[in-house]
């Protein structure tokens, strides 16, 4: 290893460990610099992912708190957009200690409330390998999201476990379907598929008018598959605009299971704005719409 590569795995390592103690401004130009490789502006952003980090620091209005929260936000989609496009929720736990797996159907999804990645898809009850799926649930309700990226709203979530119905399009894996809201306004549609196949996570972005666009992240190809506008898509599009009204930007995201949309979750920080973009003229793009200073 070079003393260089050295360095940087060092670098890495204190500033997981000491996160908590780092001021988020500091933190922020420290994990930008290690995974953009370039320094950031924050007195003058420009690009998407820049104003993203601008946003963690400056935008911290108390319902995003609600709106990241797994529980809470399903509460708040439901005000806005109805429960129909609501997934049901089969039971909440405070801790994994509660969870009563006998009285879970055969098929169901446990999550983490507060984080991103703390998930248990259990499609046969009798194969679920308990033990492991308590220990990833109870390592996951242990972190605090908030410290990986500095992304606010997740700071003062309250750690808990939902339990979800498992939602299957006629036995197909779900396809996510990421709407870019600016102040309200869908721009941009981001498709998510094959998240749980050995080929990996794709994803393809299109323009409102189903135009699939040139654009590419790290890690994640465009689908070798043709993927077809949906019939659903101004709908989707149309509860879009409801659930990102008065937001700078929020990235608004939904299902389609039998030809009915539902909610998935708001996120404010796609991807915590440190991934590039290929070209780079599509950060710039997105940049573009986003419109700073915010109002607090």
């Amino acid at each position: 290893m070079s003393p260089k590569h050295f360095a940087w795995k060092i670098q890495g390592v204190l500033l997981e460990t000491f996160a908590p103690f780092i001021s988020d401004r500091l933190f922020l130009k420290m994990k930008w610099k290690r995974s953009m490789k370039y320094t950031l502006n924050l007195d003058n952003p420009v690009t998407f992912n820049e104003k993203l980090q601008w946003l963690k620091l400056n935008d911290r209005r108390p319902e995003y708190t609600q709106m990241v929260d797994k529980v809470e936000a399903k509460k708040y989609a439901e005000r806005l957009i109805g429960r129909e496009h609501i997934i049901p929720t089969l039971a909440v736990y405070n801790k994994v200690e509660d969870i009563d797996f006998s009285t879970l159907p055969k098929q169901f999804v446990l999550k983490c409330t507060h984080d991103s990645g703390g998930i248990v898809i259990c499609k046969n009850k009798d194969m679920l390998d308990k033990d492991t799926a308590i220990k990833k649930l109870r390592k996951g309700i242990k972190q605090n999201f908030y410290y990986q990226n500095r992304e606010w709203p997740y700071k003062d979530v309250k750690p808990r476990i939902i339990a979800e119905q498992y939602m299957t399009d006629n036995g197909n894996e779900l396809q996510d379907y990421k709407i870019y809201c600016f102040n309200g306004v869908p721009k941009v549609i981001l498709v998510c598929k094959n998240r749980f196949k050995e080929t990996g996570l794709s994803e393809d972005f299109f323009s409102l008018s189903w135009e699939h666009l040139d654009v590419t992240r790290p890690f994640h190809p465009n689908s070798d598959e043709g993927i077809h506008r949906p019939a659903e898509l101004d709908e989707i599009l149309r509860l879009s605009k409801k659930l990102s009204v008065g937001k700078t930007f929020v990235r608004t995201d939904f299902y389609i299971i039998n030809h009915e949309v539902y909610f998935g979750e708001i996120t404010f920080y796609p991807a915590s704005g440190l991934v590039p973009f290929c070209p780079e003229t599509f950060d710039e793009l997105l940049g573009s719409w986003i419109k700073l200073p915010v109002g607090g």
